[in-house]
């Protein structure tokens, strides 16, 4: 058993047969030998023949031999190529949607049929190693470090060729027949990115043909989403503004307010897209910017025009903040920040939004070696209260009702003290500590005190209030 699964790994494709043994067969309930040899090996692979004589089902079965527990493979590309190096082999695109390490170490090395290594790092770029497949070459060194096959001229140009094979079979598929393009792009998506990430080339290859995806399941070019957008969703300094959700149905009211002022939103819910971003804004150029659409509301995140100022009386945005921050929920390495903005009558009464930035920097942190700072800060959400809604003006009109009397004396206090606050930081200037009497800081620091404490009765109040 040892010796034939020993010929199974490294023998399975030998062009010599190879006997081992005799082939069995059942016979009176029990299994015997026959006079039959048992052949281990099959010396004429797939990849060894010639593609014009090769069917679909022939590649897919062969698959299902190296591979007998996997789905189906989206499809394939056959390698035949005798200057200026010699290689054969056959690569097939599994379905990948996430988990990159799970499906590396799948290409199988061969050297005249020999089997040599299922490990082909430092042979292909490393995004290649989410292939399956065959390579056969005896122009790659064998048994030599990886650092001297990343300097051998042969497997630089073996690495070459195999890039650009796969890149023109994903373009001649996409020219060929797009629909068939846009119904495997989500199991080939990871695939591509991750190729578009590390390899400049490979960017440069697939830059016509990768795709964006809306909400709506719509498929575009990076050129034809450009030009969809570029009229509505340019700001009023001149940005050109991409909306994206990473979930359909948790960001739903964030989507729909953006459908509503006519913007369009894509889909960016695969494992890469956080660096796929951050590339594609560097590519794309100063003056545009991707925004997640629940990272603030919609007037702000395409700005068209200036803010324009709260019109609420001080100290109904003062009630109305300090109402709301008092019932925020106590989570750890969470906090929140209660804004109120003018949003429009028929927008949300309420919305919580998570900053760009670091919403960014916490997903790279979770993704890459190094980031742990940012892992490690708390989530920070703003909670925006729309003024314009009834809701929220209702809150306001009960909230005045029940406080107004419990919160001026406390006011009346508050502003007293902060009067003469200012009196005594005006006595001050210009002046060193030391020249300051020491009954003045004494008042100060008691003043002070007093301030915090007026301060923290008022929150009280709308916190029983709330």
């Amino acid at each position: 058993t040892t010796i034939q699964g020993l010929l199974k790994k490294y023998c399975r494709f030998l062009p010599v047969q190879i006997a081992c043994g005799k082939k069995k067969e059942w016979k009176d309930g029990k299994e015997v030998e026959t006079d039959q040899d048992n052949i281990m090996n099959n010396v004429e692979p797939l990849w060894t023949k010639t593609p014009s004589e090769l069917k679909d089902e022939d590649y897919k079965s062969f698959y299902r031999e190296l591979y007998p527990m996997q789905d189906e493979p989206l499809f394939w590309i056959h390698l035949n190529v005798d200057f200026p190096f010699h290689l054969t082999g056959i690569l097939y695109f599994p379905k990948i949607k996430t988990n990159l390490d799970l499906q590396k170490n799948r290409i199988q090395l061969y050297c005249n049929q020999v089997f040599v290594t299922d490990s082909v790092e430092g042979i292909v770029p490393d995004f290649l190693t989410l292939l399956h497949g065959v390579i056969d070459s005896p122009d790659i060194p064998l048994n030599v470090s990886r650092s001297y096959l990343q300097s051998d001229s042969n497997v630089k140009k073996i690495s070459g060729y195999i890039t650009k094979k796969v890149a023109d079979r994903l373009s001649s598929i996409f020219k060929n027949d797009r629909k068939e393009f846009e119904q495997k792009w989500d199991d080939v998506k990871l695939f591509i990115n991750y190729g578009m990430l590390t390899e400049e080339d490979f960017y440069s290859k697939m830059e016509k043909v990768a795709l964006f995806k809306d909400t709506d399941g719509k498929y575009f070019t990076f050129d034809e989403y450009k030009k969809l957008i570029e009229a509505n969703q340019t700001d009023k300094n001149k940005n050109l503004v991409y909306l994206y959700a990473t979930n359909r149905e948790e960001q739903y009211g964030y989507i729909e307010a953006a459908k509503n002022k006519g913007y369009s939103v894509l889909l960016m819910d695969n494992q890469l897209d956080v660096p796929v971003i951050g590339m594609l804004e560097q590519k794309f150029g100063n003056s545009s910017r991707f925004q997640r659409v629940d990272s603030d509301s919609i007037d702000n995140l395409i700005a068209k025009e200036d803010n324009k100022a709260v019109d609420l009386p001080a100290g109904q945005l003062r009630m109305i903040t300090k109402i709301f921050s008092s019932q925020m929920p106590k989570i750890d390495k969470a906090d929140f920040h209660v804004d109120a903005q003018s949003l429009g009558e028929s927008s949300l009464p309420v919305m919580v939004t998570c900053s760009e930035y670091m919403r960014r920097m916490k997903d790279m942190a979770a993704i890459q070696p190094g980031m742990n700072f940012y892992g490690d800060m708390p989530d920070m959400y703003t909670v925006i209260l729309n003024k314009d809604h009834k809701l929220i003006k209702k809150v306001l009109e009960e909230a005045g009702a029940a406080c107004d009397a419990k919160i001026k004396p406390e006011d009346e206090k508050l502003n007293s003290l902060k009067e003469r606050q200012a009196e005594l930081r005006k006595a001050r200037e210009g002046k060193k500590d030391e020249d300051v009497p020491q009954a003045e800081k004494d008042e100060m620091t008691d003043i002070n005190s007093k301030i915090t404490e007026a301060e923290n009765s008022i929150s009280g109040i709308y916190a029983d209030y709330a």
